[in-house]
Protein backbone atom coordinates (compact mmCIF):
# COMPACT_ATOMS: atom_id res chain seq x y z
CA UNK A 1 0.00 0.00 0.00
CA UNK A 2 2.75 2.33 0.99
CA UNK A 3 4.44 1.86 -2.57
CA UNK A 4 0.79 2.55 -4.01
CA UNK A 5 0.50 5.83 -1.89
CA UNK A 6 3.87 7.18 -2.91
CA UNK A 7 3.36 5.90 -7.04
CA UNK A 8 -0.40 7.58 -6.65
CA UNK A 9 1.10 11.48 -4.87
CA UNK A 10 4.02 11.32 -7.77
CA UNK A 11 1.28 10.62 -11.18
CA UNK A 12 -1.05 12.88 -9.62
CA UNK A 13 2.30 15.76 -9.24
CA UNK A 14 3.63 15.13 -12.67
CA UNK A 15 -0.55 15.31 -14.14
CA UNK A 16 -0.46 18.77 -12.82
CA UNK A 17 2.50 19.35 -14.19
CA UNK A 18 1.61 19.25 -17.61
CA UNK A 19 -0.91 22.28 -17.01
CA UNK A 20 1.51 24.34 -14.44
CA UNK A 21 4.95 23.54 -15.79
CA UNK A 22 6.69 25.02 -12.62
CA UNK A 23 5.20 21.89 -10.97
CA UNK A 24 7.89 19.76 -12.29
CA UNK A 25 10.49 21.83 -10.55
CA UNK A 26 9.08 21.00 -7.08
CA UNK A 27 8.66 17.70 -8.22
CA UNK A 28 12.14 17.21 -8.73
CA UNK A 29 12.87 18.78 -5.54
CA UNK A 30 10.29 16.38 -3.44
CA UNK A 31 12.11 13.36 -5.07
CA UNK A 32 15.54 14.35 -4.58
CA UNK A 33 15.08 15.61 -0.99
CA UNK A 34 12.55 12.50 0.67
CA UNK A 35 14.13 10.07 -2.12
CA UNK A 36 10.49 8.16 -2.37
CA UNK A 37 12.08 5.43 -4.10
CA UNK A 38 14.34 4.56 -1.35
CA UNK A 39 11.45 4.20 0.72
CA UNK A 40 9.29 1.91 -1.69
CA UNK A 41 9.89 -2.23 -2.22
CA UNK A 42 9.58 -2.46 -5.77
CA UNK A 43 7.44 0.20 -8.19
CA UNK A 44 9.96 2.96 -8.01
CA UNK A 45 13.33 1.11 -7.64
CA UNK A 46 14.00 0.69 -11.01
CA UNK A 47 12.55 3.61 -12.37
CA UNK A 48 15.08 7.13 -13.17
CA UNK A 49 12.22 9.20 -11.56
CA UNK A 50 14.73 12.10 -10.71
CA UNK A 51 16.34 12.15 -14.01
CA UNK A 52 12.68 11.98 -15.59
CA UNK A 53 11.68 14.78 -13.19
CA UNK A 54 14.90 17.40 -14.22
CA UNK A 55 14.17 16.31 -17.59
CA UNK A 56 10.56 17.39 -17.42
CA UNK A 57 11.61 20.55 -15.47
CA UNK A 58 13.97 21.86 -17.96
CA UNK A 59 12.23 20.75 -20.62
CA UNK A 60 9.05 22.83 -19.38
CA UNK A 61 10.83 25.78 -18.85
CA UNK A 62 12.58 25.84 -22.31
CA UNK A 63 8.49 25.76 -24.41
CA UNK A 64 6.50 27.04 -22.23
CA UNK A 65 7.63 29.40 -19.29
CA UNK A 66 7.70 32.89 -19.65
CA UNK A 67 11.50 34.34 -20.46
CA UNK A 68 10.99 37.47 -20.75
CA UNK A 69 13.24 39.58 -19.02
CA UNK A 70 15.92 36.54 -17.61
CA UNK A 71 18.60 37.82 -15.37
CA UNK A 72 21.58 35.43 -14.64
CA UNK A 73 23.40 36.05 -11.41
CA UNK A 74 27.35 36.12 -11.44
CA UNK A 75 26.75 33.18 -8.92
CA UNK A 76 24.76 30.83 -11.45
CA UNK A 77 27.88 30.87 -13.78
CA UNK A 78 30.30 29.90 -11.00
CA UNK A 79 28.27 26.82 -10.21
CA UNK A 80 28.34 25.91 -13.80
CA UNK A 81 32.53 26.51 -13.55
CA UNK A 82 32.53 24.14 -10.72
CA UNK A 83 30.38 21.56 -12.10
CA UNK A 84 33.10 21.62 -14.76
CA UNK A 85 35.66 21.74 -13.19
CA UNK A 86 34.67 19.02 -10.69
CA UNK A 87 33.92 16.88 -14.08
CA UNK A 88 37.57 17.58 -15.19
CA UNK A 89 39.09 16.21 -11.71
CA UNK A 90 36.71 12.81 -12.14
CA UNK A 91 38.39 12.09 -15.09
CA UNK A 92 41.91 11.91 -13.18
CA UNK A 93 40.36 10.56 -9.76
CA UNK A 94 42.35 8.52 -7.51
CA UNK A 95 39.47 5.89 -7.56
CA UNK A 96 38.00 6.33 -10.96
CA UNK A 97 34.98 4.00 -10.17
CA UNK A 98 33.95 5.33 -7.14
CA UNK A 99 34.71 8.74 -8.40
CA UNK A 100 31.95 8.58 -11.13
CA UNK A 101 29.62 6.96 -8.90
CA UNK A 102 29.90 10.58 -6.69
CA UNK A 103 29.48 12.65 -10.22
CA UNK A 104 26.66 10.71 -11.36
CA UNK A 105 24.16 12.61 -8.28
CA UNK A 106 26.57 16.05 -7.94
CA UNK A 107 26.21 16.95 -11.16
CA UNK A 108 22.72 17.11 -11.49
CA UNK A 109 22.64 18.86 -7.85
CA UNK A 110 25.32 21.89 -9.44
CA UNK A 111 23.45 21.49 -12.57
CA UNK A 112 19.52 22.17 -10.80
CA UNK A 113 21.42 24.75 -8.66
CA UNK A 114 21.99 27.08 -11.73
CA UNK A 115 18.76 26.39 -13.68
CA UNK A 116 16.33 26.97 -10.51
CA UNK A 117 16.73 31.23 -10.64
CA UNK A 118 15.78 31.30 -14.04
CA UNK A 119 12.18 29.67 -12.95
CA UNK A 120 11.97 31.79 -9.93
CA UNK A 121 10.34 34.72 -11.65
CA UNK A 122 7.73 35.25 -9.06
CA UNK A 123 6.91 35.78 -5.25
CA UNK A 124 4.69 32.45 -5.09
CA UNK A 125 7.44 30.47 -6.84
CA UNK A 126 9.94 31.27 -4.58
CA UNK A 127 7.04 30.62 -1.61
CA UNK A 128 6.57 27.32 -3.21
CA UNK A 129 9.79 25.81 -3.59
CA UNK A 130 10.70 26.94 -0.15
CA UNK A 131 7.09 25.49 0.77
CA UNK A 132 8.05 22.22 -1.05
CA UNK A 133 11.86 21.92 0.33
CA UNK A 134 10.52 22.71 4.21
CA UNK A 135 7.54 20.08 4.01
CA UNK A 136 10.06 17.21 2.13
CA UNK A 137 12.42 17.73 5.06
CA UNK A 138 9.44 17.55 7.60
CA UNK A 139 8.45 14.30 6.39
CA UNK A 140 11.76 12.94 7.86
CA UNK A 141 12.05 15.46 10.50
CA UNK A 142 8.66 14.85 12.38
CA UNK A 143 9.49 11.28 12.18
CA UNK A 144 12.50 11.76 14.06
CA UNK A 145 11.31 14.25 16.48
CA UNK A 146 8.24 12.02 16.81
CA UNK A 147 10.89 8.89 17.71
CA UNK A 148 12.71 10.76 20.10
CA UNK A 149 9.70 12.11 22.18
CA UNK A 150 8.23 8.46 22.20
CA UNK A 151 11.52 6.45 23.30
CA UNK A 152 13.83 9.77 23.95
CA UNK A 153 16.14 9.48 20.65
CA UNK A 154 18.00 6.39 19.31
CA UNK A 155 21.68 7.45 20.04
CA UNK A 156 24.88 8.48 17.75
CA UNK A 157 24.04 6.95 14.14
CA UNK A 158 21.00 4.52 15.36
CA UNK A 159 18.28 6.51 15.31
CA UNK A 160 15.93 5.25 11.93
CA UNK A 161 15.02 7.68 10.03
CA UNK A 162 12.40 6.13 7.98
CA UNK A 163 14.93 3.98 5.81
CA UNK A 164 17.82 2.08 7.27
CA UNK A 165 20.40 3.97 5.06
CA UNK A 166 22.94 6.14 6.16
CA UNK A 167 23.14 8.43 3.29
CA UNK A 168 21.75 11.66 2.06
CA UNK A 169 19.42 13.55 4.53
CA UNK A 170 18.73 10.20 6.22
CA UNK A 171 22.38 10.73 7.55
CA UNK A 172 22.33 12.13 11.78
CA UNK A 173 24.53 14.40 11.42
CA UNK A 174 23.50 16.25 8.16
CA UNK A 175 19.46 16.20 8.78
CA UNK A 176 20.45 17.33 12.13
CA UNK A 177 22.51 21.00 10.61
CA UNK A 178 19.65 20.87 7.68
CA UNK A 179 16.83 20.65 10.66
CA UNK A 180 18.20 23.66 12.39
CA UNK A 181 19.19 25.77 9.18
CA UNK A 182 15.59 25.69 8.42
CA UNK A 183 14.11 26.99 11.09
CA UNK A 184 14.40 30.71 10.56
CA UNK A 185 12.82 30.01 6.92
CA UNK A 186 9.98 28.49 8.82
CA UNK A 187 10.02 31.51 11.57
CA UNK A 188 9.51 33.75 8.23
CA UNK A 189 6.67 31.70 7.19
CA UNK A 190 5.07 32.18 10.15
CA UNK A 191 5.23 36.17 9.70
CA UNK A 192 4.78 36.36 5.57
CA UNK A 193 3.31 33.37 4.09
CA UNK A 194 0.84 33.90 1.50
CA UNK A 195 0.33 30.38 0.38
CA UNK A 196 -0.56 29.31 3.61
CA UNK A 197 -1.78 32.53 5.40
CA UNK A 198 0.06 33.19 8.60
CA UNK A 199 -3.19 32.34 10.65
CA UNK A 200 -3.66 30.42 14.39
CA UNK A 201 -3.72 26.79 12.28
CA UNK A 202 -0.32 27.43 10.03
CA UNK A 203 1.72 28.96 12.93
CA UNK A 204 0.77 26.09 15.42
CA UNK A 205 2.26 23.50 12.71
CA UNK A 206 4.87 26.03 12.42
CA UNK A 207 5.77 25.98 16.31
CA UNK A 208 5.65 22.35 15.97
CA UNK A 209 7.98 22.10 13.20
CA UNK A 210 10.44 24.12 14.88
CA UNK A 211 10.66 21.87 17.88
CA UNK A 212 10.55 18.73 16.16
CA UNK A 213 13.68 20.60 14.21
CA UNK A 214 15.08 21.01 17.30
CA UNK A 215 14.32 17.32 18.95
CA UNK A 216 16.60 16.14 15.75
CA UNK A 217 19.75 16.74 17.02
CA UNK A 218 18.64 15.05 21.02
CA UNK A 219 17.82 12.06 18.98
CA UNK A 220 20.29 11.96 16.68
CA UNK A 221 23.20 12.75 19.75
CA UNK A 222 25.02 14.98 17.23
CA UNK A 223 27.40 17.55 18.48
CA UNK A 224 26.80 19.53 15.24
CA UNK A 225 23.33 19.81 16.03
CA UNK A 226 24.14 21.56 19.63
CA UNK A 227 26.72 23.37 17.76
CA UNK A 228 24.23 24.60 15.13
CA UNK A 229 21.24 25.31 17.63
CA UNK A 230 24.01 27.67 19.44
CA UNK A 231 24.77 29.68 16.10
CA UNK A 232 21.13 29.86 15.22
CA UNK A 233 20.21 31.24 18.80
CA UNK A 234 22.77 34.19 18.68
CA UNK A 235 21.92 35.13 15.12
CA UNK A 236 18.30 35.51 16.06
CA UNK A 237 19.68 38.50 18.48
CA UNK A 238 19.70 40.79 15.45
CA UNK A 239 15.59 39.99 14.09
CA UNK A 240 14.65 40.56 17.67
CA UNK A 241 13.83 43.45 18.90
CA UNK A 242 13.97 43.14 22.82
CA UNK A 243 17.11 41.11 23.27
CA UNK A 244 17.41 41.45 26.29
CA UNK A 245 14.03 39.41 27.29
CA UNK A 246 15.52 36.84 24.19
CA UNK A 247 18.59 36.23 26.00
CA UNK A 248 16.75 35.73 29.52
CA UNK A 249 14.28 33.68 27.81
CA UNK A 250 16.75 31.06 25.72
CA UNK A 251 18.91 30.92 29.22
CA UNK A 252 15.61 29.90 30.98
CA UNK A 253 14.28 27.40 28.24
CA UNK A 254 17.97 26.11 28.45
CA UNK A 255 17.86 25.60 32.30
CA UNK A 256 14.37 23.77 31.77
CA UNK A 257 15.30 21.17 29.28
CA UNK A 258 18.39 19.97 30.62
CA UNK A 259 16.89 17.83 33.39
CA UNK A 260 14.60 16.16 30.25
CA UNK A 261 17.50 15.33 28.08
CA UNK A 262 18.25 11.65 27.28
CA UNK A 263 21.56 10.25 29.14
CA UNK A 264 22.92 9.51 25.44
CA UNK A 265 22.85 12.90 24.40
CA UNK A 266 24.30 14.24 27.33
CA UNK A 267 27.05 11.90 27.55
CA UNK A 268 28.05 12.38 23.88
CA UNK A 269 27.78 16.24 24.33
CA UNK A 270 30.27 15.65 27.21
CA UNK A 271 33.06 14.76 24.68
CA UNK A 272 33.33 17.88 23.04
CA UNK A 273 35.32 18.54 26.37
CA UNK A 274 37.18 15.79 25.91
CA UNK A 275 38.07 15.17 22.32
CA UNK A 276 41.35 13.69 22.75
CA UNK A 277 39.75 10.73 24.68
CA UNK A 278 36.59 10.12 21.60
CA UNK A 279 37.69 8.34 18.51
CA UNK A 280 35.43 9.96 16.17
CA UNK A 281 36.96 13.57 16.76
CA UNK A 282 40.37 11.87 17.17
CA UNK A 283 40.31 10.40 13.33
CA UNK A 284 38.70 13.89 12.01
CA UNK A 285 41.37 15.50 13.20
CA UNK A 286 43.52 13.37 11.79
CA UNK A 287 42.21 13.20 8.55
CA UNK A 288 42.51 16.52 7.96
CA UNK A 289 45.78 16.71 8.86
CA UNK A 290 46.49 14.31 6.05
CA UNK A 291 44.52 16.03 3.61
CA UNK A 292 46.09 18.77 4.35
CA UNK A 293 49.81 17.26 3.70
CA UNK A 294 47.92 15.29 0.46
CA UNK A 295 46.81 19.02 -1.18
CA UNK A 296 50.71 19.99 -0.93
CA UNK A 297 51.65 17.75 -3.24
CA UNK A 298 48.28 17.37 -4.85
CA UNK A 299 46.84 20.93 -5.46
CA UNK A 300 44.26 20.30 -7.98
CA UNK A 301 42.59 17.56 -6.18
CA UNK A 302 42.54 13.49 -6.36
CA UNK A 303 38.75 13.45 -7.79
CA UNK A 304 35.70 12.46 -5.65
CA UNK A 305 36.50 9.85 -2.85
CA UNK A 306 39.76 10.91 -2.59
CA UNK A 307 39.99 10.19 0.75
CA UNK A 308 40.08 6.65 0.25
CA UNK A 309 43.62 6.65 0.24
CA UNK A 310 44.13 8.29 3.03
CA UNK A 311 46.59 5.91 6.06
CA UNK A 312 46.24 7.96 9.50
CA UNK A 313 47.86 7.50 12.79
CA UNK A 314 46.35 9.62 15.88
CA UNK A 315 46.61 9.29 19.35
CA UNK A 316 43.40 7.85 21.98
CA UNK A 317 43.82 9.19 25.39
CA UNK A 318 41.64 7.34 27.62
CA UNK A 319 40.95 8.31 31.04
CA UNK A 320 40.32 5.61 33.73
CA UNK A 321 38.63 7.79 36.44
CA UNK A 322 36.78 10.24 36.89
CA UNK A 323 37.20 14.19 36.33
CA UNK A 324 39.63 14.67 39.33
CA UNK A 325 41.30 11.32 37.93
CA UNK A 326 45.10 12.28 36.67
CA UNK A 327 45.44 8.68 35.38
CA UNK A 328 44.97 8.34 31.50
CA UNK A 329 46.34 5.87 29.13
CA UNK A 330 47.65 6.78 25.83
CA UNK A 331 47.36 4.40 22.64
CA UNK A 332 48.15 4.86 19.54
CA UNK A 333 46.04 3.76 16.87
CA UNK A 334 46.32 3.14 13.07
CA UNK A 335 43.01 3.22 10.18
CA UNK A 336 42.41 3.86 6.92
CA UNK A 337 39.99 5.15 4.14
CA UNK A 338 38.33 7.43 6.87
CA UNK A 339 35.89 10.27 5.39
CA UNK A 340 36.72 13.64 5.67
CA UNK A 341 34.35 14.34 8.22
CA UNK A 342 34.05 17.96 6.77
CA UNK A 343 33.31 20.26 3.86
CA UNK A 344 36.03 22.23 4.04
CA UNK A 345 38.55 19.56 3.66
CA UNK A 346 36.22 17.43 1.04
CA UNK A 347 36.60 20.04 -1.24
CA UNK A 348 40.33 20.37 -0.47
CA UNK A 349 41.26 16.90 -0.74
CA UNK A 350 38.69 16.42 -3.81
CA UNK A 351 38.59 19.39 -5.71
CA UNK A 352 42.02 20.89 -4.45
CA UNK A 353 42.46 24.60 -4.03
CA UNK A 354 40.34 25.75 -7.12
CA UNK A 355 37.03 23.98 -5.98
CA UNK A 356 37.69 25.16 -2.43
CA UNK A 357 37.68 28.54 -3.60
CA UNK A 358 35.46 28.11 -5.75
CA UNK A 359 32.94 26.60 -3.67
CA UNK A 360 33.82 29.49 -0.84
CA UNK A 361 32.91 32.11 -3.44
CA UNK A 362 29.89 30.86 -4.01
CA UNK A 363 28.72 30.66 -0.33
CA UNK A 364 30.41 34.66 0.30
CA UNK A 365 28.90 35.94 -2.21
CA UNK A 366 25.54 34.57 -0.83
CA UNK A 367 26.12 36.10 2.49
CA UNK A 368 26.95 39.27 1.02
CA UNK A 369 24.14 39.78 -1.40
CA UNK A 370 21.59 38.33 1.02
CA UNK A 371 23.20 40.96 3.63
CA UNK A 372 22.56 43.93 1.31
CA UNK A 373 18.72 43.09 0.52
CA UNK A 374 18.19 42.23 3.58
CA UNK A 375 19.46 45.60 4.89
CA UNK A 376 17.59 47.33 1.69
CA UNK A 377 14.28 46.09 1.99
CA UNK A 378 13.66 46.53 5.84
CA UNK A 379 10.52 48.12 5.87
CA UNK A 380 7.84 48.83 2.80
CA UNK A 381 6.10 46.68 0.78
CA UNK A 382 9.11 44.40 0.49
CA UNK A 383 9.46 43.74 3.73
CA UNK A 384 8.96 40.21 3.27
CA UNK A 385 11.67 40.10 0.73
CA UNK A 386 13.98 41.55 3.30
CA UNK A 387 12.74 39.37 5.88
CA UNK A 388 13.64 36.36 3.71
CA UNK A 389 16.97 36.99 2.74
CA UNK A 390 17.76 37.61 6.40
CA UNK A 391 16.52 33.97 7.22
CA UNK A 392 18.07 32.74 4.13
CA UNK A 393 21.73 33.98 5.13
CA UNK A 394 21.00 32.50 8.38
CA UNK A 395 20.10 29.17 6.92
CA UNK A 396 23.63 29.71 4.98
CA UNK A 397 25.79 30.51 8.07
CA UNK A 398 24.07 27.57 10.20
CA UNK A 399 25.16 25.34 7.17
CA UNK A 400 28.51 26.32 7.26
CA UNK A 401 28.96 25.83 10.61
CA UNK A 402 27.59 22.51 10.36
CA UNK A 403 29.72 21.77 7.07
CA UNK A 404 32.46 22.13 9.29
CA UNK A 405 32.17 18.99 10.70
CA UNK A 406 30.42 17.00 7.79
CA UNK A 407 31.06 16.35 4.58
CA UNK A 408 28.23 17.83 3.08
CA UNK A 409 30.01 20.13 0.49
CA UNK A 410 27.90 18.97 -2.33
CA UNK A 411 24.05 18.68 -0.61
CA UNK A 412 21.44 19.13 -2.97
CA UNK A 413 19.23 20.41 0.13
CA UNK A 414 21.87 23.27 0.34
CA UNK A 415 22.14 23.79 -2.83
CA UNK A 416 18.15 24.43 -3.20
CA UNK A 417 18.71 27.09 -0.48
CA UNK A 418 21.61 28.93 -2.38
CA UNK A 419 18.96 28.80 -5.76
CA UNK A 420 16.59 29.93 -3.65
CA UNK A 421 19.53 32.82 -2.87
CA UNK A 422 20.01 33.64 -6.28
CA UNK A 423 16.26 33.81 -7.12
CA UNK A 424 15.07 36.25 -4.73
CA UNK A 425 17.83 38.44 -5.77
CA UNK A 426 16.96 38.56 -9.78
CA UNK A 427 13.22 39.00 -8.88
CA UNK A 428 14.24 41.80 -6.84
CA UNK A 429 16.20 43.38 -9.49
CA UNK A 430 13.30 43.03 -11.94
CA UNK A 431 11.04 44.58 -9.53
CA UNK A 432 13.74 47.20 -9.37
CA UNK A 433 14.24 47.47 -13.06
CA UNK A 434 10.96 47.35 -13.52
CA UNK A 435 10.35 50.26 -11.35
CA UNK A 436 13.14 52.69 -12.65
CA UNK A 437 11.69 52.10 -16.18
CA UNK A 438 8.16 53.65 -15.30
CA UNK A 439 7.64 56.80 -16.84
CA UNK A 440 7.23 59.61 -14.31
CA UNK A 441 3.91 61.34 -14.49
CA UNK A 442 4.44 64.75 -13.94
CA UNK A 443 0.70 66.79 -13.09
CA UNK A 444 -0.09 69.89 -14.95
CA UNK A 445 0.45 73.12 -13.14
CA UNK A 446 -2.51 75.60 -14.31
CA UNK A 447 -1.04 79.20 -14.10
CA UNK A 448 -2.54 81.27 -12.34
CA UNK A 449 -3.64 84.68 -13.74
CA UNK A 450 -1.99 88.24 -12.67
Amino acid sequence: MRDLAFVAFLVALFGMGFRRPFLFVLAYVYIDIVSPQRLTYFLLNTVPISLIAVALAVGAWAIADDKADVRVAPRQGIILILMAYCGLTTLGADFPADAIDTWDWVWKALFFAAFLPLTLRTRLRIESLLLFMILSAASIIIVGGAKTLASGGGGYGQLNLMVDNNSGLYEGSTISAVAIAIIPVIVWFMRYGTVFPPDWRSKTFCLALVFACLLIPVGTSTRTGLLCILLLAVLQIRAVQKRARYVAVLALLGVVAVPFLPSQFTQRMDTIKSYQADESASTRIAVWGWTWDYAKTHPFGGGFEAYRGNHIRYDLVKSDGGPASKSAQNTVEVDKARAYHSAYFEMLGEQGYPGLGLWLIISITGLIRMEILRRRYRAGDLAWAGGLAGALQTAHLVYLLGAAFIAIAFQPFVYMLIGAQIGLDTYLARKSGQASARPIRRSRVTPVPA
